[in-house]
């Protein structure tokens, strides 16, 4: 059993379904956790009854510290200042959990995700961690990081100095601007494995873990993970940001995903 744990509000939920929709397909045993951050998206999900979904609710689980943050941040930001604690709720509500996966709402499973944990499990660290694999045209990793907040896992045990470390540093500053080496919650990562060398793992298979700014690097049949970054629709269209998608992706992930999305409007009712 693998234990995920995602964030995402009402604007977001139609994705965190089609998450879902792909770890059902792929997965094998699985829970995902997902941190509710509105009423609404609660009353959905908890309407919807998901057998592989637990759901938390925010107003139960932020402290005074959280709420005085929130004021002061915007949604993003804010989103991005939770993002260390989801791991920690988890472990909270279930005893039995010894490891969560934190996801990104836009991630998409397309095929097992079981090599990654056999790595991380063959490495004998705690935590791991995965790079953005930028393509030389997209690389932004002065600004946003080496590391990618796009799917970390941490164990109870061995894993909570990374994560406290990480949680603390967000409290600290948080925000959708690169300042002083920092930028949201990514820019911290980019030391931890100097600074935590004996639990910290970076996945090797950067191409496990594909999106728009690394697409044109690798073959999309290698993707276990793609990271719908930037993907909007205007008037009808859809909008892949400033991101040149090889066609074979765009027909054989891109295609397939719009259709989960649009099914997930409709379950959603």
């Amino acid at each position: 059993m693998e234990h995920y744990v995602t964030l995402f509000d009402s604007l977001y939920l139609f994705r965190g379904v089609a998450l879902y929709a792909s770890m059902e397909r792929h997965s094998g045993a699985f829970t995902l956790w997902v941190l509710c951050m509105d009423n609404g998206t609660y009353d959905v999900l908890l309407r919807m009854a998901l057998p592989h979904m637990q759901l938390l609710q925010l107003e139960n689980l932020e402290t005074d510290e959280l709420k005085s943050i929130k004021a002061a941040r915007n949604k993003v930001e804010y989103c991005w200042t939770l993002t260390p604690f989801t791991p920690q709720f988890v472990f909270e509500a279930d005893p039995t959990v010894a490891r969560a996966t934190y996801i990104d709402a836009d991630m998409w499973l397309l095929k097992s995700p079981s090599p990654i944990f056999s790595e991380l499990e063959g490495s004998g660290k705690r935590v791991l961690i995965t790079e953005h694999g930028f393509a030389p045209e997209y690389d932004q990793s002065a600004t946003s990081g080496k590391y990618c907040v796009q799917f970390i896992t941490f164990y109870r045990e061995g894993g909570e100095v990374v994560r406290k470390w990480w949680e603390e540093r967000c409290i600290e500053w948080c925000h959708i601007r690169f300042e002083d080496g920092k930028f949201g919650d990514q820019k911290y990562l980019d030391d931890w494995t100097e600074r935590f060398p004996e639990q910290v793992h970076v996945l090797k298979h950067q191409e496990w873990m594909q999106a728009p700014w690394n697409s044109i690097r690798f073959q999309c049949n290698e993707a276990i993970w793609h990271h719908f970054h930037g993907l909007g629709i205007s008037e009808g269209k859809v909008v892949v940001g400033n991101y040149t998608i090889p066609s074979l992706t765009l027909a054989n992930v891109y295609a397939p995903y719009l259709d989960d999305l649009k099914k997930s409007i409709l379950h959603i009712g």
